[in-house]
């Protein structure tokens, strides 16, 4: 699995394709063309949850307090 500097790259490289209106991407010497605009989607989905799922985020705070009685 790639590290979340390569994932995110990748994402980049990909949006920036996409908002031109390229199907084509290239990335560290890789050529990859998508057929449509919703499997261009569908990969910026994979990816952007791999990068969520990569990084560790705090899902639970619990707080506790005392009035010091």
């Amino acid at each position: 699995m790639a590290d979340v500097a390569q994932l995110t790259a990748w994402r980049d490289a990909l949006m920036a394709a996409r908002y031109r209106g390229v199907r084509t991407v290239e990335y560290d010497g890789k050529r990859v063309t998508y057929a449509s605009d919703g499997e261009m989607a569908a990969a910026l989905a994979d990816l952007n949850r791999q990068i969520a799922g990569a990084t560790d985020r705090i899902s639970v705070v619990r707080i506790q307090s005392s009035k010091g009685l």
